[in-house]
């Protein structure tokens, strides 16, 4: 089960990165984000993130504690990014809405967590997944969280000229006094 869990996990991720990959190489035939927002753009969206995220969580219970990391590290350091994630995350998604943090069109959030990083939610979920990663010290759910991590990381550098196209100058000024991630 724990192979297989791994198999698709990496799939997911590898296909989620391949998409990006593409749209960043090829911006005007994008995948990410989509060039029009239709009824089953929720669906395209949130099933990877969701099932990574569940299959983080599976591994990470099913192989508790087989990296060698130190008790007082994995609560000590594992809880608080777990909680500090989430806050970011669902607090910025209850500012922006589902359907915008999927990738509607919308308006240029600059207040908030945005004033110190133009993807806070990317880093909040980076922060989450690493902490889920340093708590369970499992293998299985390290390999599908670094996988998760490298989407995370790719992500921002496919919606970067969406958003340029999208709002031109007030995006490029807000792109000149705020970091990309932190």
């Amino acid at each position: 089960m724990q192979a297989v869990l791994i198999v698709v996990g990496l799939v997911m991720a590898a296909g989620t990165l391949a998409a990006i990959l593409w749209s960043i190489a090829y911006p005007e035939r994008r995948l990410w984000p989509q060039q029009r927002y239709t009824k089953a753009t929720p669906v395209l969206v949130w099933m990877p993130t969701l099932t990574l995220f569940g299959i983080l969580i599976v591994l990470g219970i099913m192989n508790w504690g087989s990296l060698p990391i130190p008790t007082w590290l994995r609560f000590g350091a594992g809880i608080p990014l777990i909680l500090v994630g989430n806050v970011i995350v669902w607090s910025e998604v209850a500012q922006f809405g589902i359907a915008q943090t999927g990738g509607t069109k919308g308006s240029l959030r600059t207040g908030g967590m945005y004033r110190f990083s133009r993807n806070p939610q990317y880093v909040a979920d980076i922060a989450l997944i690493a902490g889920w990663i340093v708590l369970c010290a499992s293998t299985g759910a390290a390999l599908i969280g670094f996988a998760g991590i490298a989407v995370l990381i790719a992500a921002p550098f496919a919606e970067e000229p969406w958003l340029q196209a999208q709002y031109g100058s007030v995006f490029e000024d807000y792109r000149a006094t705020v970091r990309r991630f932190f």
